[in-house]
């Protein structure tokens, strides 16, 4: 028993001296270097989600703002002549603290509209234009790596930038939270009430909250419907199948009688859903 006792010591001497190697030196590759971090995961010498934050920060280190960006067409902007009376219906209906502003067209970004001065300003002169509050806004290359603008971010004390094409059109937006949640995963907001085993949560008379993941048959048991189940087993996979690609935040989706708004997703798969149930049954279809 003692010698068991002193080869696992040994053993955990040799790992311990190899990761300090690898991390006072230079690994050979990456590969070598998540491979210790993951035997000392197994050996509970490093907590599951430390691990998982490390591998996150090393792939945003491969990663370009083209691969998190929202793009253009589901970003939600408002134009620069618009007075401020008009902008509030948009602002509460929509819950972003920023919104780009353009000129003539979506690909003309020329400036960015920060909600704080909106209502600091537009309350009490309701005429002015979104010009007149506008603050500049940050340009960033598709081809950016995120770490670098990372750094970015952290210096200028932004927390969105316009992404523009080769051409200097803007081609999406990108903010800081979907850069860290690169790394931590995802960030808490507005929808992290809805937790626990439940998949379903009532916010009002036609209005849920539904997780991608709930099972298509317990979907049809919930609301007496006949949504197919036989090809997809969850309600996230049946919606990006109707869609005809992986759906981003922002986008909906009609089955029905029931749309469907993408509120979490990442480059893999959706998150969570904001289900409304519509008056009168309608073709089923993806909404641009």
């Amino acid at each position: 028993m003692a010698m068991n006792d002193d080869q696992t010591e040994g053993d955990s001497r040799g790992w311990i001296e190899r990761l300090g190697h690898f991390l006072a030196g230079e690994p050979k590759d990456r590969e070598e270097l998540m491979r210790v971090l993951r035997e000392a995961q197994k050996r509970n010498l490093l907590d599951p989600e430390a691990l998982s934050m490390i591998e996150g920060v090393l792939q945003v280190s491969e990663l370009r703002v083209r691969d998190i960006m929202i793009p253009r067409a589901q970003t939600v902007v408002v134009p620069q002549d618009a007075e401020l009376e008009t902008i509030f219906p948009l602002v509460v209906e929509t819950a972003h603290s920023r919104y780009p502003v353009i000129g003539e067209d979506r690909t003309q970004v020329v400036g960015v509209l920060l909600v704080k001065d909106l209502f600091a300003r537009g309350l009490n002169n309701p005429t002015l234009t979104v010009r007149d509050i506008m603050r500049c806004a940050q340009f960033v290359p598709e081809s950016k790596r995120l770490n670098v603008l990372l750094r970015e971010f952290r210096a200028t004390r932004n927390h969105m930038a316009i992404v523009v094409d080769e051409y200097g059109a803007a081609a999406g937006l990108v903010t800081i939270e979907d850069v860290l949640e690169q790394i931590v995963g995802d960030i808490d907001d507005e929808y992290d009430d809805f937790e626990g085993e439940d998949y379903i949560f009532r916010r009002g008379a036609h209005d849920y909250t539904v997780k991608a993941l709930m099972p298509v048959e317990e979907f049809n048991d919930y609301f007496a419907a006949s949504l197919d189940d036989e090809e997809f087993d969850t309600v996230g996979g049946l919606i990006v199948q109707q869609a005809g690609h992986l759906p981003k935040r922002g986008e909906k989706i009609t089955l029905g009688r029931y749309r469907f708004e993408v509120l979490r997703a990442d480059n893999r798969r959706l998150h969570l859903l904001r289900l409304s149930l519509l008056e009168e049954t309608q073709d089923s279809g993806a909404e641009e």
